[in-house]
């Protein structure tokens, strides 16, 4: 580009040098040049005359004026730009090193360490850059280069800059609006992008590093683009079997189709590759259940170091980094507890999953909604045998669609047998249904078993199949397996066939939830219309009416105020109608119950009698409902919450128990895994509770209830406080709660970090540490208080009541728990009819008997 060359260096000999070209691609040409007055080597990238031209100097100046201001240890910094001869340029740092990209060119795989690194450290610039609210949107493998060792990102504004100046213009010049590669799918339509189209482009980023090559390829922009918006993404395990499964899983949940189903923020896409921003240090290929090492205090007990990993201080950026490494030895990975062992089980040949089924051959679209429906079915018929312990539709969801290793899945499931079934046209008219089973390592066991159906009989394989996996499971473990004579109640093909369809749109709105609100309702409502016809095709099958109930139930809980309780009435007609079909329906009962119990939230029953009487109904069906079929697994996850409501603690603790301990994949189990921790730790089983919240934790490593948890079980009466922890746990929950350090969760954190500075000064002998601590203590807790816009419910005062209990500062605790009851004044103090074991040192002081009415 000598012209380039010679028209930037007549219009800046004053500042810069310019010697060489160092380089170019499809945005600019970059030259090496000198900094005059500095005396020091610079990279000068200069726009393409066209680009130049397209963006203009206005929009290219407030772009890199907010380019400009990102001060980061992985951001490649902006030292000038202008404007030389109708040329826009800006100014680096010249870096003696290579881009990701030359690293690539010349290894074609990174190592998995030194790809997990680079991705670490390009996540925490630009969670940095996130948080100031400019998006990259063009990173790439040539966008980050290497310096010593560390990543720098470069060109932070300029993909901005390109974007808005509007894509039909770039097309017209011939330019593409970022690199079809690594682009989301919502910037390749032209979307608004945020945070998530990076953390998208940095998922693709990391495939490449350790496949070799993209996720998505194509001969031309559009079919990669199309790619990224239809195709699943590949297993980079396939591909190389040593990289981590945690690694595969960042790299699933990065690339999601949909932004809202994607990692928020960039420390949440770090937490699922297991390590905290600022921290890169990074996992070694092991499995996740070599042993551990402990933690020593009492209050770390609550924690297990995460397996295999090791810290390199090179690599620990700074007072917060460091910071972060701490909390990631005492905070992620929550196992080895006292009792842990009973949340994880061995891998079992009596433990099987089924995956669903594919469809080979090119009736895909014909024949997809069989398949879901004979997979479903057989994971029902199954279940019913007791000598199995199934896992359920929730569980093996995760990989539907996948080509995720079936020892991987095993691994992921703790199961002993894998379940895998093929459903393919054979001939005129026919279909052909290859059942296989494997063993943990993915090998085979025997031969395949084969039904061949009509297509106007499709409704056969199900109990064909479910009789073909029986003979087989049973002659591999036993005479002990054999499926119910349950069947799917129809011998209409087309009932069958209309149900599968209308399941299908129900499946779809279940993933569309609120965050697609119209999406979700509209494939509801074509569920609705779709069963209509089914009933119409067999009056007598029950199935179609049950998931019209569970259609109208799932349509309410998408909605609000008026409009949910008109669809909650809906459901409950529907119910009564299928009780009034089969009056001994147990699934009818349970939703029922369900829709009861929904029909009794505060928002819905107009006063406190009509919500108890609902409450009371609500438990009679639940209960009935597991009486008659104590595999209806979600009858006990609805009576977890409704023997809470009626105050009732241990018998809300024990259906949370069954619940769990029967499927561990429910749709809501962390809230169970949530209720299983309180109504261990209300009821003083405090090894349970951390068990339950060490088993939260590893499940649920994203949600700060699992963080707060770890809190908590500081002040049980024999926790020995670990201030420091305490700390770096608030600071944590600072960072996964909705609403960041203002949110109701971050204001307890601090509470309950206040009890337990409170709790160590207790312990010591009086004097200036004693008062020092506990004059720290109240200043942490007035500190942690919060306005009605963060507690509008006045839960905290209650917080800081029990709080300050802990170190006997009783005339304070009463008065704020004063405030708490006055507006809580239902809130019950007893658990199991005893005062909650928080308020025994308390329980007799005629301030607090008077404010929980309790007689002296």
């Amino acid at each position: 580009m000598p012209e380039i060359q010679e028209r930037l260096q007549a219009n800046i000999s004053d500042r810069y040098r310019v010697e060489r070209e160092l380089g170019q691609g499809g945005m600019a040409t970059v030259f090496l040049a000198t900094d005059v007055r500095h005396e020091r080597q610079v990279a000068i990238k200069v726009l393409h005359p066209d680009l130049s031209a397209t963006i203009g100097a206005e929009r290219f100046e407030r772009e890199i004026k907010l380019a400009a201001k990102l001060q980061h240890p992985h951001i490649l910094g902006l030292i000038d730009s202008g404007e030389a001869d109708g040329l826009l340029y800006y100014v680096m740092p010249f870096i003696q090193g290579e881009s990701v990209r030359d690293l690539l060119v010349r290894d074609k795989q990174l190592s998995v360490d030194d790809a997990i690194q680079i991705t670490l450290e390009v996540a925490d610039a630009l969670g940095y850059a996130h948080a100031q609210g400019i998006v990259h949107r063009d990173i790439k493998p040539e966008n980050v280069m290497m310096s010593n060792g560390h990543a720098l990102v470069a060109d932070f504004g300029i993909a901005r800059a390109r974007t808005e100046a509007g894509q039909s213009r770039l097309t017209q010049t011939g330019m593409a609006v970022g690199t079809p590669v690594y682009m989301s799918p919502e910037q390749a339509t032209g979307e608004a992008v945020g945070p998530a189209a990076d953390i998208y482009s940095l998922g693709c980023m990391l495939y490449e590093m350790l496949a070799g090559e993209p996720p998505f390829t194509g001969s031309n922009a559009m079919a990669i683009m199309a790619k990224h918006a239809m195709e699943a993404v590949p297993s980079v395990r396939i591909v190389r079997h040593s990289v981590p499964e945690e690694v595969e899983e960042a790299i699933l949940a990065a690339m999601e189709k949909s932004a809202a189903d994607r990692p928020k923020t960039a420390a949440e896409f770090c937490e699922i590759l297991g390590t905290p921003l600022g921290a890169t240090a990074t996992r070694r290929v092991t499995s996740r259940h070599t042993a551990t090492r402990r933690v020593p205090t009492a209050a770390r007990q609550a924690y297990q170091a995460p397996p295999g990993w090791w810290r390199r201080p090179k690599f620990i950026m700074g007072g917060v980094g460091a910071a972060a490494a701490i909390a990631a030895g005492l905070v992620l990975a929550l196992k080895g507890t006292p009792g842990a062992a009973a949340v994880s089980t061995s891998l079992d040949d009596r433990k099987v999953a089924v995956r669903y089924f594919n469809v080979a051959g090119d009736d895909v679209a014909e024949l997809q909604p069989a398949a879901e429906r004979l997979t479903e079915s057989l994971i029902r018929e199954l279940s019913t045998v007791r000598a199995l312990k199934v896992i359920s539709r929730n569980g093996v969801t995760p990989y539907r669609g996948t080509d995720i290793p079936r020892d991987s899945v095993a691994r992921a499931l703790s199961v002993g047998t894998v379940v895998e079934g093929t459903i393919e046209p054979e001939g005129a008219g026919s279909v052909r249904v290859t059942v296989r089973l494997y063993d943990r390592t993915g090998g085979n066991l025997g031969d395949p078993r084969t039904v061949v159906v009509s297509k106007d009989s499709l409704f056969l394989a199900e109990e064909s199949v479910a009789r073909a996996v029986s003979t087989e499971l049973r002659e591999r473990l036993g005479d002990q397996i054999e499926v119910s004579e349950a069947r799917s109640g129809t011998r209409s093909n087309v009932a069958w066939t209309l149900l599968n369809r209308a399941e299908g749109a129900h499946r779809d709105a279940l993933r569309f939830g609120s965050a697609n609100l119209d999406s979700a309702q509209a494939r509801l409502s074509l569920a609705d219309s779709v069963l209509r016809l089914a009933e119409s095709a067999d009056h007598d099958w029950a199935e179609p009416t049950l998931t019209r109930v569970q259609v109208a139930y799932d349509r309410a809980r998408l909605l609000r105020g008026a409009e949910r309780g008109q669809w909650l009435d809906t459901a409950l007609v529907r119910a009564e109608a299928a009780l009034g079909q089969d009056a001994s329906s147990a699934h009818a009962l349970a939703l029922r119950g369900t829709i009861r119990y929904a029909q009794s939230r505060p928002d819905q029953a107009p006063d406190d009698a009509t919500r108890q009487r609902l409450l009371e109904s609500a438990r009679d069906d639940l209960e009935q409902a597991a009486q008659r079929d104590p595999s209806l697994v979600s009858a006990y996850a609805t009576l977890t919450f409704l023997y809470y409501d009626l105050k009732d603690v241990p018998t809300s603790l024990n259906r949370a128990r069954l619940a769990y301990e029967n499927d561990e994949f429910l749709s809501n189990s962390e809230a169970i895994l949530d209720r299983l921790f309180w109504g261990s730790y209300d009821t003083g089983l405090f090894a349970d509770a951390q068990k339950y919240c060490a088993e939260g934790h590893r499940r649920f490593s994203r949600s700060s209830r699992f963080t707060l948890c770890s809190l908590w079980l500081q002040l049980w009466p024999d926790a020995t406080p670990d201030v420091t922890a305490s700390w770096l746990l608030a600071a944590r929950v600072d960072s996964l709660a909705p609403g960041g350090s203002q949110s109701l969760e971050s204001h307890l954190a601090r509470m309950i970090v206040g009890g337990i500075i409170g709790r160590e000064a207790k312990a010591l002998v009086a004097g200036s540490r004693q008062t020092a601590l506990l004059d720290s203590a109240k200043r942490v807790l007035v500190g942690a208080r919060g306005d009605r816009n963060v507690d509008a419910s006045q839960e905290l005062p209650g917080y800081e009541a029990i709080m300050r209990t802990q170190f006997g500062d009783i005339d304070e605790a009463l008065t704020q728990l004063s405030r708490y009851v006055a507006v809580n004044p239902t809130h019950s103090f007893q658990v199991g009819g005893n005062t909650h074991w928080w308020w025994r040192e308390i329980r007799a002081h005629p301030r607090f008997l008077a404010l929980t009415k309790q007689a002296p």
